[in-house]
């Protein structure tokens, strides 16, 4: 029986499904969730996704983005010191501005928890060039393999056209 594959769901995944200014990241992330459901992947979330999500104000909407942790059985990993040590080197080293430092922890938990994949839609501080390679780096020395790090269009599988 092959592995399945571990995944983090940083916060954006989770807001995503329900928003209706992105049509196509908004079906992109819900095809996650349904691959999710096939056991495609292991989904993981952190402690500190649970506290960003506390923040959305829309009772309702907080209500059904907390139905996609309970629904598709994501696990949540607790905060610990080693991932705010290694977030905490990520933005000493310029990786992730301090200001953005919660997205360094979605980054350094996936990779203390020895995940696979982080899939996220922030463009700004964790889907980018830099800080995938920087964070590599980082990682490397300091002893953790390599995590991935993907938006949810680039794991899911996609209609073939005729």
């Amino acid at each position: 029986m092959p592995r399945i594959p571990t995944i983090y769901l940083e916060t954006t995944i989770f807001n995503f499904p329900f928003v209706d200014d992105a049509p196509q990241y908004q079906a992109e992330a819900r095809q996650l969730f349904a691959e999710i459901k096939t056991e495609k992947f292991r989904p993981f979330t952190s402690e500190y996704v649970l506290d960003e999500l506390e923040e959305t104000k829309d009772a309702e909407k907080l209500k059904e983005m907390k139905a996609l942790i309970a629904d598709n059985a994501v696990e949540v990993l607790p905060g610990n010191d080693e991932t705010m040590r290694l977030a905490d080197l990520y933005v000493a080293e310029g990786v992730v501005p301090e200001k953005y430092s919660t997205d360094a922890v979605h980054i350094a938990a996936a990779t203390v928890a020895g995940l696979d994949f982080i899939i996220s839609l922030n463009f700004r501080h964790i889907v980018k060039h830099k800080t995938i390679i920087q964070t590599e780096i980082i990682n490397a020395r300091e002893g953790f393999k390599r995590v991935f790090i993907h938006t949810p269009a680039e794991v899911i599988d996609h209609e073939e056209n005729p």
